[in-house]
């Protein structure tokens, strides 16, 4: 439940269209609801602004399904991260108004479009094609936080100069995301152009002593650079919401 669904509840009852009882089993989980296999918390819109995302990997498809219907109940928006194709098949079947993006493997529910609350624009850029997926996670998270997100693809070190045919689009980002795998270089050089914060998202994108994904951690971590931040490797989704959280009034 977030502010402007409470503050609706609390001025319905007082107006006399809600009754009291029907406004306490309303609020009787505010907090947290237990299910079972899971303790949905309700509060968390109303603590930090976004709802709870539920995590897909792990869970069933009957278990997503089950927080799915529940978190309805209270929320606008809900969003699953790191879901297969097969899960979604049988969630759509269930809840056809989300939608289903299976290069970032988010599942996203909201009625119509996402009103934009954030104060300016947030960037993701990819290194490669094969970091898109990655960035996709990142531009729908924070596309569904509330925010004007921009795409810049393939665009990594290995021909700088088509970077730099998006300057313009760089210069005006509030906030930016870059994606890279290989030797994770892309987050200094974007970094080294602007007086914005750059969230570097390191990938597993890369062979041999990429390590998975560790040589491009590093690489950012060790960035000469001194305005970029680093989320784990693969992370769009932590990316994506740091940079909503940033990029707030």
């Amino acid at each position: 439940m977030n502010l402007d669904t409470l503050n609706k509840l609390l001025e319905s009852v007082a107006d006399g269209r809600t009754s009291v009882t029907a406004a306490r089993d309303l609020l009787k989980d505010l907090s947290v609801e237990d299910i079972g296999y899971a303790h949905i918390d309700h509060h968390r819109a109303l603590r930090k602004g976004f709802p709870e995302v539920i995590y897909g990997e792990g869970k069933t498809a009957g278990q997503i399904d089950g927080i799915m219907e529940k978190m309805a109940a209270q929320e606008d928006i809900i969003l699953v991260t790191r879901l297969d194709a097969e899960k979604a098949g049988f969630l759509l079947e269930r809840h056809p108004n989300a939608e289903y993006h299976a290069d970032a493997r988010i599942l996203l529910m909201a009625p119509g479009e996402i009103p934009e609350i954030g104060k300016g624009t947030i960037a993701v850029i990819s290194a490669g094609t094969s970091d898109i997926p990655v960035a996709r996670e990142a531009y729908l998270t924070a596309h569904a936080m509330g925010n004007r997100v921009e795409t810049i693809w393939d665009v990594g070190v290995a021909g700088i100069h088509r970077l730099f045919a998006h300057k313009a689009v760089i210069d005006q980002a509030n906030v930016l995301i870059v994606v890279a795998g290989m030797e994770g270089a892309l987050p200094s050089v974007v970094a080294g152009l602007v007086n914005r914060p750059v969230i570097g998202v390191p990938t597993s994108i890369g062979y041999g002593v990429s390590l998975g994904g560790m040589t491009a951690l590093f690489a950012m971590l060790n960035s000469c650079s001194s305005n970029v931040a680093v989320v784990n490797i693969d992370n769009g989704f932590g990316a994506g919401y740091l940079a909503a959280m940033m990029n707030r009034e």
